[in-house]
């Protein structure tokens, strides 16, 4: 399958959108209340993506980690709609399952689980329990089918302890985090391979997320090939998952873009080795690249 992350760029000229937010000044103002309106819209909004995947055949999809805004400082369960909010989550639970579609999220760069700062490991917390929420609340499966992404984020001059921490961390999670966590290889040579996340793999279980445009600046010394085929590994009966896309300073031959960057499409699908993968695009121009790839 192939999928697209987070945002619609077909319905956002409709205003569709699962991202409404609002600044700090304005939470400490309108509260609890104005959250739970903007998080009522963001689901409502969700549903009608997903329905719209399906009418294109897009069957792989990555929900946006901003449905619920400033969601660290209160309990869902606190929310004046949340009656409302948990008939639409159910109801879109219901619609892929049926429909046989595949969701993940990725959460942000700030949740770092081997932080050796304590309330830094608080509030990753709190945070990776929000995602498992909303997908319990969909009655997804408690699988890296529906997978909850992250990185290590942060080596702190010593990656094997910063493993370690991670995994011990872990043991902090509940069931419903813990069964679809998922780590993945990073686009810095000081940071993670896919050869340093074997160390987790091997000691806590979760599976490894191949990035291919990370995996050019974050080899392990490994091949494409055997990066991929080591990730994949990790997965069990679970169909891994891959993320792709290409570099933008490339595309647009600009030598003033960060390589890291991703492109606003891509030109090609990448080789998956005879593997049997889900592909997650990581473009810029969402799921007008995936059409666009699909068509081409």
């Amino acid at each position: 399958m192939l999928g697209y992350a987070c945002i619609n760029m077909t319905l956002g000229k409709e205003k569709i959108t699962t991202n409404r937010s609002m600044i700090k000044k304005t939470f400490l103002t309108k509260g609890v209340s104005y959250a739970s309106e903007l998080a009522y819209k963001n689901v409502v909004d969700l549903e009608k993506i997903l329905k719209w995947n399906v009418k294109n055949n897009i069957y792989f999809f990555r929900v946006s980690s901003d449905i619920f805004p400033w969601a660290s400082e209160y309990d869902l369960e606190t929310l004046p709609q949340i009656h409302l909010i948990r008939i639409v989550l159910q109801r879109i639970g219901k619609f892929v399952q049926e429909n046989n579609v595949r969701i993940t999220c990725h959460p942000g760069p700030f949740n770092v689980l081997g932080s050796p700062n304590d309330d830094v490991v608080r509030r990753t917390i709190i945070d990776l329990e929000l995602h498992g929420k909303i997908f319990d609340l969909m009655g997804l499966s408690k699988t890296p089918f529906n997978k909850i992404n992250i990185h290590c984020n942060g080596a702190y001059g010593d990656k094997v302890e910063t493993m370690k921490r991670f995994c011990r961390k872990f043991d902090m999670l509940s069931d419903s985090v813990k069964s679809r966590l998922t780590v993945e290889n990073d686009d810095k040579a000081s940071m993670y391979s896919v050869k340093d996340l074997m160390q987790i793999h091997n000691t806590i279980g979760i599976p490894i997320v191949f990035d291919y445009h990370h995996h050019k600046f974050c080899t392990g010394d490994l091949s494409e090939e055997d990066a991929l085929r080591l990730a994949t590994s990790t997965w069990g009966t679970i169909t891994p998952v891959v993320h792709y896309s290409e570099s933008k300073a490339l595309h647009e031959n600009d030598s003033k873009i960060k390589p890291q960057a991703h492109s606003d499409y891509i030109d090609i699908l990448p080789n998956t080795y005879g593997l049997d993968v889900d592909i997650m695009l990581e473009t810029k121009q969402k799921e007008l690249a995936l059409l666009k790839v699909i068509k081409k």
